[in-house]
């Protein structure tokens, strides 16, 4: 990989690798094979080129790869100024994003047995918004409330990046229903 100017300063996830790694190529051409991007690494994409995209990564390394492949954050994180900040427990979070995920679940059955139409769907799960990437024993958690990811190894939590609000300015924190 090629390392920029930037070094890593002004560095805003925009989306992660998936979980399998992703091979890297120093040019947008197969001809030219470089290093392999470890799982789950947050990268920013600095450049599209049809199915090409440049990432660059924390340490300002940059290089190509298959943009189909990467994982969008679920919004830009631009307001990522928040400090970091380390919650001991993460026990809280989870129980809001079970309470959610129990909401959408319960909304998705009413759906598939028939007791309610798609657009009834549509409007009554529009409230529900829940984030959660969980491998092994790495996770990452979405907290409206807070406008924060945070990475989970366990035992704590830790901000990630921070998302914006929703367009309309209502807060539709993950236990908001």
């Amino acid at each position: 990989m090629s390392q920029t100017g930037e070094g890593g300063s002004g560095f805003l996830a925009t989306h992660v690798v998936p979980p399998g790694g992703l091979p890297t190529w120093a040019d947008p051409d197969p001809a030219h094979p470089s290093a392999r991007l470890d799982p789950l690494l947050p990268v920013q994409l600095a450049e599209l080129r049809g199915d090409w995209a440049q990432v660059r990564c924390s340490n300002g390394w940059s290089a190509w790869v298959d943009g189909r492949l990467l994982v969008a954050l679920p919004h830009s994180p631009e307001a990522a100024a928040r400090p970091l900040d380390v919650l001991e427990d993460p026990r809280p979070l989870l129980i809001r994003l079970e309470r959610a995920l129990a909401e959408y679940r319960r909304l998705v059955d009413e759906l598939a047995a028939g007791r309610c139409d798609l657009e009834s769907f549509r409007r009554r799960s529009a409230g529900v918004r829940l984030g959660a990437v969980v491998d092994g024993a790495a996770a990452w958690l979405l907290d409206l409330d807070q406008g924060s990811w945070y990475y989970c190894d366990g035992s704590r939590l830790r901000t990630y990046a921070t998302v914006q609000p929703p367009p309309d300015g209502r807060d539709r924190g993950a236990d908001s229903r």
